[in-house]
């Protein structure tokens, strides 16, 4: 995210008339509220005219202020289509890239990938925010959101970047100690790590391969939490089974720390999609990094036990 003092009027206010209040504004570039403040006055000082209603709870544009924001977006969107072309014009990749993605998932795979894309193109600034919290693509300046599953808006624009599934796995000691389940019913006398996740049913492990094919089944044990990685490495010193996705199971089970169980039985899709906003210019450096996540991650995660 460019700083402030980077900022010329144009990206400026698109940048305040996109944020939920003042105060939030200031917290993304990292500044005070009264240097947000002061550069808000300073334009419209220089306009003559009021653009912002002041709250630092919520922010309210006048009607000058909707006009200059409407044509902020509009002028800001025709330079990057500008841009766009000229780089273009040659192979080289410039600019900044900012994206989003969920923690787990942004520390082992797509941090590393995104490290390799900018050793490749010195001339492309990378940004990565990674969060668990619930996030909405349009307007928020993000080039790209990288996530697992699809997200619930569908008029999002959707790249899926890997196939992935859940699957079931335990230690080695785990197994040893307690038996290895072979069928869905055998996960009733079995110690199951139960992951808190937002919007999932608390307890519950799905079965089948979709919305029509599914079997939902109740699973308990002693251990729960609402961090994956917590639960992966309770599971890796052999407190029970865990369902996770395969992009975090599988090189545990490659590296033999963990054993894939009920292999048999289909679990529902998982895959990997980067989200972008479809009213937004796609530049070309991001459908190259995009183009870069789909590799990479198809190198680092595909084999016979894939999917």
């Amino acid at each position: 995210m460019p700083s402030l003092s980077d900022l010329d009027d144009l990206d400026f206010f698109a940048a305040v008339a996109r944020a939920p209040s003042l105060t939030a504004a200031a917290r993304e570039w990292g500044v005070s509220l009264a240097a947000v403040s002061r550069r808000l006055t300073r334009l419209e000082d220089r306009l003559a005219t009021q653009l912002v209603r002041r709250s630092t709870r919520r922010l309210a544009l006048t009607e000058a202020g909707e006009l200059y924001a409407a044509g902020a977006r509009s002028l800001l969107q025709d330079r990057a289509d500008l841009e766009e072309r000229v780089s273009r014009s040659s192979d080289r990749l410039q600019g900044p890239v900012a994206v989003y993605c969920t923690l787990g998932l942004g520390r082992h795979h797509i941090g590393p990938l995104l490290r390799e894309f900018a050793d490749a193109n010195p001339e492309v600034s990378v940004e990565l925010t990674l969060s668990e919290h619930a996030f909405n693509i349009a307007g928020s300046g993000y080039d790209a959101a990288v996530r697992v599953g699809p997200p619930p808006d569908a008029r999002l624009r959707l790249r899926r970047l890997f196939p992935n599934r859940r699957i079931v796995c335990a230690a080695p000691s785990y197994l040893a100690a307690r038996g290895t389940p072979r069928t869905i019913a055998d996960l009733a006398g079995h110690n199951c790590l139960v992951l808190k996740e937002n919007d999932a049913d608390f307890g519950v492990w799905r079965f089948g391969t979709g919305p029509d094919d599914e079997t939902a089944v109740r699973v308990g044990g002693d251990m729960a939490g609402n961090d994956g990685e917590v639960i992966a490495e309770w599971c890796l010193a052999g407190r029970g089974l865990m369902m996770r996705s395969a992009w975090h199971a599988l090189p545990l089970v490659r590296r033999g720390l963990l054993v894939q169980v009920l292999r048999d039985v289909p679990t529902p899709q998982a895959d990997i999609f980067a989200v972008t906003d479809p009213t937004a210019h796609l530049p070309h450096r991001t459908r190259a990094l995009l183009d870069h996540l789909a590799a990479g991650l198809t190198a680092r995660l595909s084999g016979p036990d894939t999917g």
